[in-house]
């Protein structure tokens, strides 16, 4: 179990009230401490409800985002990482601008092992845009490898689209 100094920075879990920003938030993420660092797990996140605006247009876009990465020492918060994704809804960027900035924010908070962003964007004007982008420890031979692979994965996907 937890203890409370565990927990003591985060500031969103639990709170009695939520406020949602209306503007791209990268400071709303939140960690706590991996309590099994010595093994390598992943952890998954899946958000279905993504929303940004088209930077030219002001259309909405949206999308699935899917977050898997295999945590060092630090994790992302769950709460703080919805109300993060959350922030994009106002927030003008292509689609792989926007899965590049996600992917790199979580990598500066967490340092993770390894860590895959995937947008699954709804078609718009017949045309759908799966942008993938991934990041491996580049000390770690056994991670690239394992980065490599998941990239060559994601080619042979969307060649079979």
């Amino acid at each position: 179990m937890r203890s409370a100094e565990d927990l003591k920075g985060l500031s969103l879990l639990g709170c009695n009230s939520t406020h949602y920003r209306e503007d791209y938030a990268p400071e709303m993420l939140e960690t706590f401490d991996n309590k099994h660092p010595g093994r390598r797990y992943l952890v998954s996140f899946i958000c279905p409800e993504f929303t940004s605006l088209c930077p030219k247009t002001g259309q909405p876009d949206f999308a699935k985002i899917i977050i898997n990465y295999i945590p060092r020492v630090k994790m992302v918060e769950s709460k703080s990482l919805k109300l993060y994704l959350f922030s994009f809804r106002n927030h003008g960027d292509f689609h792989e601008d926007c899965v590049n900035i996600i992917l790199d924010d979580l990598r500066r908070l967490m340092d993770p092992l390894y860590i895959e962003v995937l947008g699954v964007f709804t078609p718009r004007g017949g045309i759908a845009i799966h942008p993938f982008a991934n990041y491996a420890d580049p000390a770690d031979s056994e991670m690239t490898a394992f980065a490599a692979t998941r990239m060559a994965a994601a080619f042979d996907r969307a060649a079979e689209r």
